[in-house]
């Protein structure tokens, strides 16, 4: 199943990526918007999950910060969501916690994926965060410390699932979100993703990339769909023209076991983004690159 309004642009050069700068954008709603999906569907079992989030950044921002208003990326990300008048139920778990995030009515406030998790995790369920910025991991040890149900990794995202790798709950998630800043990024994500299927083939991943120009993405999908594997499908936003191949011009998400009925919800949510963030020039993509 695919479904594109316009040309897809892909990967391309490295992005420096410093996410204090995006915290809130575009590619923060179309991932968390998902991940609090796959997270409620774990919840509709007793038993516990678990959560490995490798390149977990400092887990909250504040948007009235230098860094994101220099850039004011968070205004044409979530604070165009928050105006939006009407939303799809699959939007309410992320913009119920956003909005706790900021019970004040005034944007503030960003939760990045540790927070977005730990905002929806049962006493029974487990979190691990890794991150090797030594100055990021300390943020983080700071913010969790205290919650028993999570563990912080001063350790290289890649590297982490070696040790963390199949936990004794059986069930849950691996959020791998590099920030790109080398050119073999993807050849790293692909080794990666063999990496970690090898040890916990029935975990749901989800797997974050950016969108510059279409023919590496292509290569990047080709190359999952030759090695096999587990049901994986493909989830891409676009926000504007693809004429510029040097800019972030959207983003994706592999979701590998994704959960049940997953793709019909990403039916509704993904056209509903692309027209409320980006009007008339907007685009989504959800194709199935490994078929069950």
């Amino acid at each position: 199943m695919v479904r594109a309004i316009s040309p897809l642009f892909a990967i391309g050069s490295a992005m420096n990526y410093r996410h204090a700068y995006h915290a809130g954008n575009f590619a923060d709603v179309m991932k968390h918007a998902i991940l609090t999906l796959v997270v409620e569907s774990l919840k509709r079992k007793e038993t516990p999950f678990f959560a490995l989030d490798t390149h977990a950044g400092i887990g909250a921002y504040d948007l009235a910060s230098v860094a994101a208003d220099k850039t004011g990326e968070f205004r044409d990300g979530i604070a165009k969501i928050l105006a939006a008048p009407q939303c799809p139920e699959e939007m309410t778990p992320y913009l119920t916690l956003v909005r706790q995030w900021n019970s004040s009515g005034e944007l503030r406030h960003y939760p990045g994926s540790p927070e977005v998790v730990r905002g929806l995790m049962r006493p029974q369920d487990r979190l691990a965060l890794v991150e090797l910025h030594p100055e990021d991991v300390e943020v983080l040890r700071h913010r969790f410390s205290g919650d028993r149900r999570v563990g912080v990794h001063h350790m290289d995202g890649y590297m982490a699932a070696k040790g963390l790798l199949p936990p004794p709950e059986r069930r849950g998630l691996v959020l791998i979100d590099p920030p790109f800043e080398v050119r073999d990024e993807i050849e790293q994500l692909c080794k990666a993703l063999a990496r970690v299927l090898k040890l916990w083939r029935t975990g749901t991943y989800l797997v974050w990339y950016p969108i510059k120009g279409r023919e590496p993405i292509d290569r990047f999908h080709a190359e999952i769909a030759a090695a096999g594997g587990p049901n994986t499908l493909a989830a891409e936003l676009l926000i504007r023209p693809t004429d510029d191949p040097f800019r972030l011009n959207g983003c994706g998400l592999l979701l590998v076991n994704p959960p049940w009925k997953l793709a019909q919800s990403l039916e509704i949510l993904l056209p509903w983004l692309a027209e409320t963030l980006a009007p008339g020039r907007g685009g989504y993509r959800l194709e199935s690159l490994i078929g069950e």
